[in-house]
């Protein structure tokens, strides 16, 4: 049965999984990403690494396995890979990429890694590759047309409509979270899960390395006024955002991900009042808001997605440049 190897690069950590052609995980793990004290070449040397331990290894349903050589009758046919910045989806090379992945841009990053493995490779940005996973086999599936949005440090968009992935003229459509809010600031800087942390870090006049999204809802549960009220004005620039993209694109779905969203059954309620106060109700009413179903598995299953895609193995969604 053939299998394939699916990494997910984000700012700190590698998230990498072998997964059949339908999605199943046989194994998934976790890594640091060291590019910026080690430079672009290690997340090379890593990436290659995963792929020889994958290969080096008969797996099984059980997690358990048997001793080979690296590449010995290995049924591993493919890389496919999900990464932080504006990429070029055909030739895989890294167009942008903020002060987290220093040396990045201009990258040629699946020419790098098909040479270090031998192995097929594709490229997708990230949030590119979580919609596609949501559209697959998530929360988007079998909708004509659904908004992706992931929050976490920033905040960062997808747009699938009758199957295309809409792009832009130069690869970057969907980048909300630079949007201007009436506060005068982007999006992100007032409706991400750190911009929620530094909120709550001041009203406690305590250092941001002392608080964390998950002390910020315990704090919440447990009836603290400060961490409440952050919350739902996060909450509100997050509707805020969210209308915008309905008034523009009218998308039947969106979809929210990100690490914040383990938080779903706390924030939903909060959600719906917001929404409710931002939308007119004939799109509130036709808009279905929801949450991501895959969870951290998104960005690789988006990733293999756009590989299968490419190599025909399921349906094809194709993109709109602009």
């Amino acid at each position: 049965m053939p299998k394939y190897v699916c990494v997910d690069m984000g700012g700190t950590a590698i998230k990498y999984g072998l997964s059949t052609e339908q999605g199943e995980f046989i194994h998934r793990g976790q890594k640091q990403n060291q590019i910026k004290k080690l430079g672009v070449q290690q997340i090379i040397t890593d990436i290659a690494n995963i792929v020889k331990f994958y290969q080096s290894a008969v797996w099984h349903n059980s997690d358990k396995k048997a001793d080979k050589e690296p590449g010995e009758d290995s049924d591993i046919v493919g890389l496919a890979v999900a990464t932080a910045g504006i990429v070029d989806p055909d030739n895989g090379t890294i167009l942008y990429s903020g002060a987290s992945f220093p040396g990045y841009s201009g990258f040629n990053l699946k020419a790098a890694l098909e040479e270090a493995t031998g192995l097929p490779c594709t490229v997708e940005n990230d949030v590119n590759a979580a919609g596609l996973g949501e559209s697959w086999l998530g929360a988007g599936k079998g909708a004509q047309s659904m908004y992706g949005l992931m929050i976490g440090t920033g905040i960062g968009g997808c747009l699938i409509i009758n199957n295309h992935l809409v792009r832009g003229a130069f690869y970057s459509a969907g980048e909300v979270g630079y949007q201007q809010t009436n506060r005068g600031k982007n999006w992100e800087e007032t409706a991400s899960a750190r911009a929620l942390v530094q909120e709550v870090a001041q009203a406690k006049n305590i250092s941001l390395d002392e608080m964390d999204g998950k002390k910020v809802f315990a704090l919440a549960k447990n009836g603290d006024k400060a961490a409440q009220e952050a919350i739902e004005k996060t909450v509100a620039a997050w509707a805020m955002g969210i209308a915008n993209i309905c008034y523009i694109v009218n998308p039947e779905r969106i979809i929210i991900g990100g690490g914040i969203t383990a938080e779903r059954a706390y924030l939903q309620p909060i959600l719906t009042a917001k929404l409710q106060e931002c939308l007119i109700p004939l799109v509130y009413e036709h808009t279905q808001v929801s949450f991501s179903q895959l969870g951290d598995k998104v960005g690789l299953l988006g990733a293999l997605e756009k590989f299968l895609a490419k190599s025909k193995k399921i349906r094809k969604i194709p993109c709109i440049m602009s």
